[in-house]
């Protein structure tokens, strides 16, 4: 059972069934079986630069950015023991949450001369990896 929650502001059409359907086609591909919940929000850009400025002191928006509730360890941190989180009484694996910016989506979208869904179908898929521990350099 998957349970993925997709938020976003009234002012932003997004295809949440699109949001959706990608999450679900990415954990098929990587066959994660076990019952777990994504969220995904769509915000504007000053909520973005908010959080990027909060979360990773950088003072500008971005267009994706993902919260895993349980990352691995940085390499310099590896001979500390490893405790992670207090697993769920319903056995659920929150995996964590995606966060996108919608004028940035718009911007790359139209940068990389695709459409609108296409880039949120790409920046889905590449949130979702990083949720389930594939990291790019």
């Amino acid at each position: 059972m998957y349970n993925i929650i997709v938020n976003s502001d009234q002012r932003y059409p997004v295809n949440k069934p699109l949001i959706h359907s990608t999450v679900l086609e990415v954990l098929q591909r990587y066959h994660v079986n076990s019952a777990l919940e994504i969220g995904v929000s769509v915000v504007g850009d000053r909520k973005m630069h908010a959080i990027n400025k909060q979360y990773r002191g950088i003072d500008d928006t971005t267009n994706i950015i993902t919260f895993a509730l349980e990352d691995p360890m940085p390499q310099a941190l590896q001979h500390f023991p490893k405790t992670g989180f207090i697993a769920a009484p319903d056995n659920v694996l929150r995996l964590g949450d995606i966060v996108l910016s919608y004028p940035q989506v718009i911007e790359d979208a139209r940068f990389d001369g695709v459409s609108v869904d296409e880039e949120f179908r790409v920046l889905v898929e590449h949130g979702v990896k990083h949720l389930l521990g594939y990291h790019h350099e």
